[in-house]
């Protein structure tokens, strides 16, 4: 059986919704799965993380029950490679009040022998605001 791009897209967006809601329940083992082991993750921009500080990360910033909306703004496969282009917010109350962030995130996703996709590149400030003129 022919897979053809149109699954492989369909499979690689899933990928979105199955993440938000991991995300959402606080699943982080979950969340964990959908990397690859040589992952990367870069939530605050030019800082980006891998391995244990990346999980790490992850643990805490989820220790404040963040709640995640998130919305597939474009889908490119070619191959075992996939890019996403994703608007997304995040809700969360710390100590000092209720906190919004939101961006547009750029994720390059890899499909491993196993069917799955998951993120070879986590990059949920992907794109820089252009300034104005």
């Amino acid at each position: 059986m022919t897979v053809t791009h149109e699954q492989l897209v369909t499979a690689a967006e899933e990928h979105g919704r199955r993440y938000v809601e991991a995300f959402n329940s606080g699943d982080i083992e979950t969340i964990n799965g959908m990397y690859t082991e040589d992952a990367i993750s870069v939530w605050q921009p030019g800082v980006p993380l891998s391995g244990q500080a990346r999980k790490d990360n992850l643990a805490e910033f989820m220790s404040q029950r963040p709640k995640m909306t998130a919305t597939l703004r474009e889908a490119h496969v070619t191959g075992n490679t996939a890019l996403l282009v994703v608007d997304w917010q995040i809700d969360l109350v710390t100590e000092d009040g209720a906190e919004h962030l939101d961006g547009v995130g750029l994720d390059v996703l890899r499909l491993g022998e196993d069917g799955q996709w998951r993120f070879a590149i986590d990059n949920p400030f992907g794109q820089t605001p252009v300034p104005a003129a």
